[in-house]
């Protein structure tokens, strides 16, 4: 009788089973609210600024140079508090933990995720995303360069990526050939530009959200028809 291959199913967080777009939106949203068109737009800009040099969304990071700019402005204490205290499990995708909960009967499953190490883990222990994953959460600065830290924490025969950014999945294929399969679901303005997925070889799975996760078995996620 054949053995089982070992399999990890790794997931991205932002805009792959949460909304970060939605999240965006309401920070926008209070900080037009609470601050101003100006303070809203500057913040935003030093967001991106920062995103540029680190490769990561540093929301906390941004804020703090923000404060440099408006240190005696009360609102800046109360936008962390803002940041930190957010409801992120009212952003979970429609489907997403029983996503999780479908593929945790053929492996483990992994959170993958790129970020800082104050809000990213804080994002995903709000969002109840630590719990559906048992705690097994990995987060770099740049993932797609640590597969190999990857492998020795959780060593497998085969890898499912789940990612809304081709570009992430282009590059882990490429690395892993035959033992991934990558998963694309298209959701957030990174799986919606056209012109951005068309610079990359097509996933070995689209999605239109991740929810249609639940209709592949293991078979389909492994590659075999």
């Amino acid at each position: 009788m054949a053995k089982r291959p070992k399999i990890v199913f790794l997931f991205d967080v932002d805009n792959t089973l949460l909304d970060n777009d939605g999240v965006q939106a309401d920070l926008r949203q209070y900080l037009e609210r609470t601050c101003g068109v100006a303070a809203r737009d500057r913040y935003f800009e030093i967001l991106e600024e920062l995103r540029s040099e680190l490769g990561y969304v540093d929301y906390l990071g941004a804020l703090q140079r923000y404060r440099r700019e408006a240190m005696h402005h009360p609102i800046v204490l109360r936008m962390s508090s803002w940041l930190v205290d957010y409801p992120f499990a009212d952003r979970l995708y429609p489907g997403a933990l029983d996503a999780v909960g479908h593929v945790r009967q053929w492996g483990k499953a992994v959170v993958l995720s790129d970020g800082d190490a104050v809000f990213q883990p804080r994002k995903v222990e709000r969002s109840g995303l630590g719990r559906a994953f048992d705690g097994h959460v990995l987060i770099y600065i740049h993932k797609e360069e640590e597969l190999d830290d990857v492998r020795r924490l959780y060593p497998a025969d085969h890898y499912v990526l789940i990612d809304d950014k081709v570009r992430i999945l282009s590059a882990i294929k490429a690395i892993w050939n035959d033992a991934v399969t990558t998963v694309f679901p298209r959701q957030g303005h990174y799986a919606l530009d056209a012109r951005e997925v068309a610079k990359y070889p097509r996933a070995d799975i689209e999605l239109a959200r991740i929810g249609e996760l639940l209709e592949h078995d293991l078979r389909s996620l492994l590659g075999r028809t």
